[in-house]
């Protein structure tokens, strides 16, 4: 569960620091710069972000597929309009975002998870490449 977590938080800290409404982000930062931010600073920062953005969206891809994309997408997008219908959250659009935010973040910790969560329920191991003649 640590484990998952960890996935979950790291998925946030990069869905954040690409957008967020707070106007802290890499986004703001390419649309109006600070002056203490270097242009190569800013393409560092741009580099690690595709880097995480890969690194998820490729383990994401590869562990759900598209069909399970497709249910992930069902799942939180159905979970978000529930916890909006009962009035949980209001439906101002800066809630909008953040609730945005966290499930594509869910979304990308689920892939990134998955091969664990899939033990835990099945008790089956999922193995994609065999190593052992490399």
């Amino acid at each position: 569960m640590l484990k998952i977590l960890i996935r979950f938080l790291a998925a946030l800290v990069l869905v954040f620091a690409t957008w967020n409404p707070t106007g802290w982000s890499y986004v703001h930062w390419l649309i109006d710069a600070p002056p203490n931010i270097t242009i190569a600073e800013l393409v560092f920062a741009g580099v690690v972000l595709v880097i995480g953005w890969f690194l998820f969206l490729h383990a994401t891809l590869e562990s759900l597929g598209l069909l399970g994309l497709i249910l992930a997408l069902a799942f939180f997008g159905s979970l978000t309009w529930l916890v909006f219908d009962l009035g949980w959250l209001s439906t101002g659009q800066e809630a909008l975002s953040y609730v945005a935010l966290v499930v594509i973040a869910a979304i990308l910790a689920v892939g990134m998870a998955w091969s664990h969560i899939w033990r835990q329920l099945s008790g089956q191991v999922d193995v994609d490449e065999d190593h052992r003649h490399d």
